[in-house]
């Protein structure tokens, strides 16, 4: 069950699975890990937009959708999240586990990079 963190919401690993298997659009979960990182293990599907990368990338982003983040241990995505919230996203939550609490399905490779924070609306209707 979701908690709160420093005023972020913290979701567990059943609530990060239910949301993949909707293949609801909201909210759009990002991978903040380094691309070597997402390279060896990642959820399939999600876009890889590296931490450091977040605040070139802030102003592509639209600050009226819904994002999750997930890095290794949840210490990362919770400290882009709360960047983000500092910056005027209302709607950001954070992945608690990390991928060190995720025992769901993986996939290997680059699969997305994102180089341009446009490539997310894809996600948005």
């Amino acid at each position: 069950m979701a908690f709160e963190q420093d005023g972020i919401i913290q979701v567990e690993e059943d609530e990060l699975k239910e949301l993949l298997k909707s293949k609801n659009s909201d909210p759009i979960i990002i991978d903040v890990r380094e691309p070597f990182e997402y390279e060896e293990a990642h959820i399939p599907g999600l876009p890889l937009i590296p931490m450091q990368t977040i605040p070139n990338m802030i102003d592509q982003l639209d600050k009226d959708a819904s994002y999750l983040f997930v890095c290794r241990s949840g210490s990362r995505s919770q400290n882009v999240a709360m960047y983000m919230q500092h910056q005027g996203f209302k709607n950001v939550r954070n992945y608690a586990g990390g991928m060190l609490g995720w025992s769901g399905e993986t996939t290997t490779g680059l699969e997305w990079v994102v180089r341009d924070g446009k490539e997310l609306t894809k996600f948005l209707k």
